[in-house]
């Protein structure tokens, strides 16, 4: 049987080991029978807290590491803490060096900061929470940092995004180890959908500051009324009275993108509450945000969510 050892510390985040404990241990063959044992260690075993109101009691410590094929490493309160991030104690680096070389290792959410302190992540594809991923690339340039996706899997060493992504990177291990089919009713089983579209970035609000003081403060007000206008560079340039390369030089030392990047980024937003709040078909939503047709909002929303305006809908507004 193939045995998930879960690696907790101080600080544990409880939903994560839940999600661990409740997918695995519910993926059974044809016959109902266990396909996974699934067990809790610790580097120091005995009481570990949790972020939550109650502790844990974890009564193997890391020599229950040696028989894993799948190791995971959920995230800690510590973990939030930027003068903890990229440390490791001895303890847990120990830990770790009794994993076998051959195991499938994981971490969900800022657990990954773990797996790049041990040096697993070195060459890989990673990712973890949104908020984490600029300082996770900060601390480590020789991880390929992906924020936007929801887990990754680069040989036999997976990360994924926030808590619930937990969700995906087992149901993927899962269908990885059995197939489609045995995924799906541990999926159905816990009520969640086998295979989520898109990734993080649907998940992250990216509203652009705007400033009283700024010296294209007017225009960009000015372009957040006329949204569903054609606008065009030289549209922007006249309203604020100067030239496309004066304007183009003040978006980009106030905004930190071109003009007409930053309109887009706006009119997904603009699109994005309709979705969220109305009940407007897509085309008119479109033609509102200034994207002009159902097929030019579909290419941007795939472009900078990985999913359709449809989708992002369902997700959004769901049942309402």
């Amino acid at each position: 049987m193939h045995t998930v050892a879960v690696l907790v510390r101080s600080g544990l985040l409880p939903m994560e080991l839940g999600i661990v404990h409740r997918l695995f241990g519910t993926a059974v063959d044809a016959a109902g029978r266990p396909l996974y044992a699934v067990v809790t260690c610790a580097a120091e075993p005995g009481e570990i807290s949790t972020e939550a109101d109650f502790t844990v009691n974890v009564p193997l410590g890391p020599r229950a590491l040696r028989r894993a094929d799948t190791v995971i490493v959920p995230a800690a309160v510590e973990d939030y803490r930027p003068q903890r991030r990229g440390q490791l104690s001895p303890l847990v680096r120990a830990a770790l060096e009794e994993v076998p070389e051959t195991a499938r290792l994981a971490s969900i959410c800022t657990g990954s900061f773990v797996l790049a302190a041990a040096g697993r992540l070195a060459g890989r594809r990673a990712t973890t929470h949104w908020k984490s991923c600029p300082e996770l690339a900060a601390l480590y340039p020789e991880i390929e940092v992906d924020p936007d996706v929801l887990y990754t899997d680069d040989r036999g060493v997976l990360t994924s995004a926030g808590v619930a992504a937990g969700i995906d990177l087992c149901l993927h291990m899962i269908r990885s180890d059995h197939g489609a089919d045995i995924a799906n009713t541990v999926a159905r089983g816990t009520v969640v959908p086998p295979h989520r579209e898109g990734g993080q970035a649907q998940y992250i609000d990216r509203p652009v500051p705007e400033s009283d003081d700024s010296s294209i403060a007017a225009v960009r007000a000015w372009a957040l009324e006329h949204l569903g206008e054609p606008l065009a560079l030289e549209d922007l340039a006249g309203r604020a009275a100067t030239s496309v390369r004066t304007l183009s030089r003040r978006f980009r030392q106030e905004t930190g993108v071109p003009p007409m990047q930053w309109l887009a980024q706006q009119r997904l937003q603009y699109a994005r509450r309709l979705l969220e709040r109305t009940d407007e078909p897509v085309d008119r939503i479109a033609a509102e945000a200034g994207f002009g047709t159902g097929t030019a909002m579909r290419q941007h929303f795939r472009d900078a969510l990985g999913v359709s305006p449809r989708a992002y809908r369902n997700t959004f507004r769901g049942g309402r």
